[in-house]
């Protein structure tokens, strides 16, 4: 949210690293996680638009878990994936169960058409999918006992969706029909 706001400010993405990395905005304990992390957190607040990062930094907090998700989706492809295919997937079939397995499944499937999931290390996808069931939660789509939550979006939220790019609402938990009614 710091970054999103310098951002609003200064207009100038460079700027904002070179700021963030300077006054340690991001308050990383070395200079190579301020680097890293801030790196990362500007590649998924780029994928936003100016009225994204608008109503980004005036949302309530789970509006911002929510546009931050479809960041980290636009940004990751594997992500926007496993989103579609596996956690809304499984929600509309009522299975609101998601287990480390489901991951490793699709994992698998992926695999089979991307060398370099094929040749990346057991620790590695590990740590991804570890990652990812993090972010879920963060983003209030997932409960810490690994349920899917419902997920019902703002009208706002919705209708920035809407002006970007409709399938977005896929990312979500949401049946059909409410996809229909959000994107009408």
């Amino acid at each position: 949210m710091k970054l999103a706001d310098l951002y609003l400010s200064l207009r100038d993405w460079e700027e904002v690293r070179a700021q963030a990395l300077h006054d340690n905005l991001l308050q990383a304990r070395t200079e190579s996680t301020a680097k890293r992390t801030c790196r990362e957190a500007i590649a998924r607040l780029k994928t936003l638009t100016e009225s994204e990062l608008t109503f980004l930094a005036e949302a309530n907090h789970q509006d911002q878990a929510h546009l931050l998700w479809v960041a980290v989706c636009r940004l990751y492809r594997f992500i926007a994936d496993f989103a579609v295919e596996v956690l809304r997937e499984r929600f509309v079939a009522m299975k609101l169960d998601l287990s480390f397995e489901d991951f490793d499944a699709f994992y698998n499937r992926k695999s089979e058409w991307h060398d370099e999931l094929d040749n990346a290390s057991a620790s590695t996808r590990d740590k991804l999918r570890q990652v990812l069931f993090r972010m879920l939660r963060e983003a209030g789509l997932l409960a810490k006992d690994k349920t899917i939550n419902a997920v019902l979006l703002s009208p706002r939220l919705v209708e920035l969706l809407r002006q970007n790019n409709p399938d977005e609402f896929f990312y979500f938990p949401v049946y059909e029909s409410d996809i229909r009614g959000m994107s009408a």
